[in-house]
């Protein structure tokens, strides 16, 4: 009897120092920061990486948007060179003399006028030259040219296109980053809690084992009892190693998804209001979907950006005007440019150039199997599969948001019944501790009785985040801010 009284005054020590340890509060690490999910999320739209890039290319989109009017800019080349003959050249003809007075013999002596035939000299004669030219020359021109045509006029308007399609693209980003983040949120919040309930049902299972080893110390037991216990106990080691390492790498992951180190220190601030369920009108859900969805949205635009394509490719079809204008200098070829000065007479320089205004049209591209014919014939085909992809991605999105819907019905269900489930628990629990305290039951149906209580809560509580999550789903497929639907359901 006395073995007895010392084994169960030995039981019930270690389960109230267990049951102290495990309901003893935790105090929060003032050093580690705390995020709420708006913080969280704010963190990320400000340092994630790929949001960062998403942001770069809109930068490009908006510059080629803003200056889209540079096609209109003329091309101008200036250039210069030396040029060398590969052989030596000759200059020869003929220098004319001074010139001198009208020989009498051609004179008509009634009137004094020239007997010579129009045209002919009026000096007496010429000497021959021959110079040596040289082989080293100088020339210089300046080019300038313009093409207009109605082409470019389309191009400017699908850059403009483009640079929406952008803002829409970096708009998705953004929301596609943050629907993952409080989602994330969420998760990270139901590891941390399930990890609390598998550590406290190991702290159950290790109350067993002390109490089956008292009771075999004390003869209450067989070993095999014994062994039994420890063998429970370690069974739920490798659960617990794998539910931690799974949270650590959910932080790990969360803390990139806000652009900080994969082992920053950070805590979680928990989701304390409860989600309740809000009335949701399937067909309008839908209806906003539709149209509100930002995939949706882009791959509409994209169609746009595809249409001013091929738009571009039909007014390249469309005669097209081209302004020329050229000047050219090229220093006299009768002297040498080593050793003769550039600008010494103005005459040193033979000028020459023009101005062109030309209007052309490609006929070849009229052919109905030319290139061009067929490039906007492979254009149609590409509006058409967008589109016909597009119809696809509408009905998807109306299944999607049926489902969503369904799901959250379902989610309202089954917390209905765990709450009543919770109710239940913590009857069993309160009066499981009134037995205990009556000497009727033992520590360990106490703990057992929390325990079922502690399971039922996180239950509760994972059917509460899902709910939350799935009016994140929701938000983001028919396209209203985060929070619209999931603030009206606290």
């Amino acid at each position: 009897m006395r073995k007895k009284l010392c084994a169960a005054a030995i039981i019930l020590l270690l389960s109230v120092s267990a049951h102290a340890q495990e309901t003893q509060p935790l105090t929060a690490n003032s050093n580690v920061r705390q995020l709420t999910p708006d913080q969280a999320v704010d963190l990320a739209l400000k340092n994630n990486l790929s949001l960062e890039s998403s942001r770069t290319s809109l930068s490009t989109k908006k510059r080629a948007s803003d200056f889209s009017w540079n096609q209109f800019i003329p091309s101008i080349t200036i250039g210069g060179g030396l040029s060398r003959s590969n052989e030596a050249s000759k200059q020869s003809g003929f220098i004319p003399l001074e010139q001198i007075p009208l020989n009498p013999l051609y004179t008509n002596p009634l009137t004094g006028t020239s007997l010579l035939p129009p045209g002919v000299p009026e000096f007496y004669g010429v000497v021959p030259y021959s110079i040596e030219l040289p082989q080293w020359n100088v020339v210089g021109n300046i080019q300038m040219s313009l093409s207009i045509s109605a082409a470019m006029f389309e191009n400017m308007r699908r850059l403009r296109i483009d640079y929406e399609g952008g803002l829409l693209s970096y708009e998705k980003a953004k929301l596609q980053l943050e629907r993952d983040v409080r989602k994330a949120y969420h998760s990270i919040l139901l590891l941390q809690e399930n990890i609390t309930l598998l550590r406290g049902s190991y702290q159950n299972v290790e109350s067993q084992v002390q109490m089956a080893q008292a009771n075999y110390d004390a003869g209450l037991a067989p070993e095999l009892t014994v062994l039994q216990a420890r063998v429970a106990r370690e069974n739920m080691r490798p659960a617990i190693d794998q539910v931690e390492n799974g949270l650590k790498l959910s932080m790990a992951q969360f803390a990139m998804f806000l652009g900080m180190e994969y082992n920053a220190e950070f805590e979680l601030v928990p989701v304390t209001e409860a989600a309740e369920f809000i009335s949701l009108d399937v067909t309008e859900m839908i209806s906003k979907a539709a149209s509100g969805k930002p995939d949706i949205q882009e791959l509409r635009h994209t169609i746009m950006m595809m249409q001013s394509a091929r738009r571009s490719l039909v007014f390249s079809l469309t005669p097209a005007l081209s302004l020329g204008w050229t000047s050219q200098s090229l220093f006299n070829p009768l002297k040498d440019p080593w050793k003769d000065p550039w600008f010494e007479n103005k005459d040193d320089w033979i000028r020459s150039g023009s101005f062109t205004i030309m209007l052309g049209v490609r006929l070849h591209s009229l052919i109905p199997w030319s290139q061009d014919f067929q490039g906007i014939k492979n254009m149609d085909d590409q509006i058409r599969t967008a589109t016909i992809g597009l119809a696809q991605l509408i009905n998807g999105t109306e299944i999607e948001v049926y489902n969503i819907v369904l799901s959250l019905e379902r989610i309202h269900l089954n917390t209905r019944t765990l709450s009543e489930t919770v109710t239940l628990a913590e009857q069993s629990y309160r009066m499981t501790e009134a037995a205990y305290r009556a000497g009727l039951q033992d520590y360990f149906q106490v703990q057992s009785a929390e325990q079922s209580l502690r399971q039922a809560r996180v239950q509760l509580l994972e059917q509460q985040f899902n709910y939350l999550n799935g009016l994140i789903d929701l938000e983001y497929s028919i396209g209203v801010p985060f929070g619209t639907l999931s603030k009206r359901s606290k």
